[in-house]
Order: structure tokens, then sequence, then C-alpha cells
């Protein structure tokens, strides 16, 4: 059975960028709502206590859409949620090292990873991650998710349009611009960045 892990912030922590109504109908309905039908079809099933990232990987290997949509827009919500901040962060020492490396400085990947997100058509996720030793920004669109796979993730922003609307109505740029600007949480980046492993789903 998988939970539905707690927003690691209050719901009110993140305003003026995104309100605690956002938060509270984007985790409380949107992401209970996978949970919920992720529970609903893995119950009597050899997958019933099987952890999350296991779950997305036989329904993917499985080529079951229905299981894999759910649980996969759990795991990516749950990274989202940790992907932001209340207090102001800067990315680590080594991550530092790499985006300068990979991306000339902090203020241009910020722009580009702005301008992705900006124009990623319908709904999905940018990511930040590392591949091949490389800082990339990835994009996946729906429920795809880089919780499996060869491209490690290291903070995402979530595009869809429940991850704004109620505050910005269609104003998507101006959501990515409170995020980027405001919001992303370097030191999760950072760890995911240091660490071997993928991040696992706590619930």
């Amino acid at each position: 059975m998988i939970d539905l892990i707690p927003l690691p912030y209050a719901a009110d922590a993140l305003a003026p960028h995104i309100s605690k109504d956002t938060l509270e109908t984007h985790h409380g309905k949107h992401h209970a709502g996978y949970v919920k039908k992720t529970n609903a079809a893995i119950a009597g099933t050899p997958l019933a206590d099987a952890p999350l990232e296991q779950i997305i990987a036989s329904a993917e290997a499985d080529k079951d859409r229905k299981l894999f949509n759910q649980a996969a827009q759990v795991w990516n919500h749950g990274f989202y949620w940790h992907s932001l901040s209340a207090k102001p962060t800067r990315p680590g020492a080594a991550l530092a090292v790499a985006i300068a490396r990979d991306h000339g400085s902090l203020d241009a990947l910020l722009k580009d990873l702005g301008e992705k997100a900006t124009a990623h058509f319908g709904s999905g996720w940018v990511w930040l991650a590392e591949k091949g030793g490389t800082i990339v920004i990835a994009q996946s669109h729906d429920a795809a998710t880089l919780a499996t796979g060869d491209t490690k993730p290291l903070l995402v922003i979530d595009v869809w349009e429940h991850a704004y609307y109620l505050d910005r109505r269609n104003a998507r740029d101006a959501y990515v611009a409170a995020v980027t600007g405001e919001l992303l949480n370097w030191q999760f980046a950072s760890e995911n960045f240091e660490n071997k492993d993928v991040w696992t789903y706590p619930g």
C-alpha cells in the first residue's frame, strides 16, 4: 500500500508564489487521487506491498498504462513537493561546479529551464537532471517519469495546469517565473546530484 506523503512544509509556506488553496487542492485532491487509484489497482496483487518504484517499473514492463499513469504521478508529485522550498537555497559546491561547466552559469541554466517549462506543450514535467555526468534539462509528457531509466532527476517543475490554474489562470509563464526565481530547492537538487541512487518515494 502506498501512502500520501505529507507536504514537507506548511500549506501556506510557499505563498504568495503558490497559494495555500493551490497546495491543498494539488496535494489533497490530485496527489491523493493518484495514491487512491494506485492502491486500488495493486490491491490483492503481488505488488500490494511493493515500493512505488517497483510498481512503476512493473507497470512499464507490462505496458499497463492505467497503473503506470497513476503510480508515476504519485512519484512525480512526491518529487515535486521536495523540489520546492519555502526558504531561499543555493546549489551545493559540487552541483554549482557542474552547472557552471555545462551551462555557463546558474542564471543561464535558470533562463533555459524557465523557457522550456513555459513552452512545454500540454501537460507534463520539466526536469533538471544528470545524465552521463552532464547536467541536462529533460521534459516528459503527461505521467512520464524519471523515477526509472538512466537519467537521474535532481528537481522538477510541474507544468500540469492544476499546479497553477487557481493562482494564475492560464498564465503558466508567471507560475514558472515564480518557481524558478523563488522556490527551487537547490539543497534537494544537490543531495540528489551527490547521491549515487535516484530518490525514492518515502511512502
